[in-house]
């Protein structure tokens, strides 16, 4: 199978093009290494991705059509994973712009793309939980009302859906949106508070813990998000049904306290955190927590990794990556 990865260098994407190539696929990635974070880490991804004959990586910003069109040429791709995003919450509120233009009309290009291939035959691509918005019920259900969001990236996903939903009524193009809770791991997001967290508590620097620490989250290791995404790339909805999309939650299904989160970290990395209780950050959200119930059903998909598991491998590389 011949398949266009967007956001390859990203932290998901990596480990998809990995998981895709060990299986024998043909993996085109396309990642704009833009430098909303370390463009190196980003190279230093593709590195890890390694040389491989059914590799093949090129610079593209998706948001541009004409360019992503001359990235692919005539190569013919049966499947798309778009993965490519700006990602974030809090940046969201520094820098609107990049959001509008990376997520909405970047998504809107890729879905043009796929319309006009005459050869794509499923879309899957990342959502978030953050379309959740504000929503006290838990666990979050698929079924829930997601029409408040409470940052800019929670509503350009929820839009990236909607528009999916389009195409997929009017030109039966089958899509699987994916809404991703806290993803972590080896090769993570500097952004994200594992890595963060992790790095200062090395340094002896303050923690910044949100909401005096009174916040839950389902994390998600990033072997398990893979395993979902290959899963759901692998059944496509039926091309014969009423609308060919589908929208899935992939999570934990075992949302943990912050400062338990923090508890792990210190006993792994042999140190105490320096905590900094701050009030709520302005976009964020008190807890959450993936209903899986319809992934287990369609696909199968039961996430396996413990959080003391999963950080005790991010730490090990992180250790390894920066030599500490």
């Amino acid at each position: 199978m011949k398949v266009l990865v967007t956001g390859a260098a990203g932290f998901i994407g990596a480990h998809v093009c990995r998981a895709l190539l060990a299986r024998g696929d043909e993996v085109l990635g396309v990642d704009s290494l833009n430098d909303y974070y370390s463009p190196q880490l980003k190279r230093d991804r593709i590195t890890w991705i390694g040389s491989h004959a059914n590799f093949t990586f090129l610079p593209c910003d998706i948001s541009d059509g004409a360019a992503l069109q001359g990235a692919i040429g005539t190569r013919r791709i049966d499947r798309v994973v778009h993965l490519a995003a700006q990602a974030g919450v809090r940046y969201s509120i520094e820098n609107p712009m990049a959001y509008v233009q990376a997520n909405l009309v970047g998504h809107a290009v890729v879905l043009e793309f796929c319309r006009h291939s005459g050869t794509v035959d499923h879309l899957v691509y990342a959502s978030s939980s953050s379309v959740y918005g504000g929503n006290t019920k838990l666990p979050f259900s698929e079924t829930d009302p997601v029409d408040r969001p409470v940052s800019l990236y929670a509503a350009t996903k929820k839009a990236d859906e909607l528009m999916s939903h389009v195409y997929a009524h009017l030109y039966g193009l089958p899509q699987t949106g994916l809404r991703f809770f806290t993803v972590y791991g080896p090769w993570g997001r500097p952004d994200m508070a594992y890595w963060t967290f992790t790095d200062a508590i090395l340094k002896g620097a303050p923690v910044r813990v949100f909401n005096h620490g009174d916040m839950m989250r389902d994390f998600t290791y990033v072997d398990d998000v893979v395993e979902g995404v290959v899963r759901c790339l692998d059944r496509p909805p039926a091309p014969g049904s009423d609308v060919p999309a589908r929208v899935y939650n992939i999570g934990n299904n075992r949302p943990e306290p912050l400062l338990k989160f923090i508890a792990i970290l210190e006993q792994l990395l042999g140190k105490e955190a320096d905590k900094r209780f701050e009030p709520m950050q302005p976009g964020d959200v008190k807890a959450t927590y993936a209903d899986l119930t319809a992934l287990q059903r369609d696909i199968g998909f039961a996430p396996s990794t413990t959080l003391e598991t999963g950080l005790g491998k991010f730490v090990s590389w992180f250790r390894a990556y920066h030599k500490v």
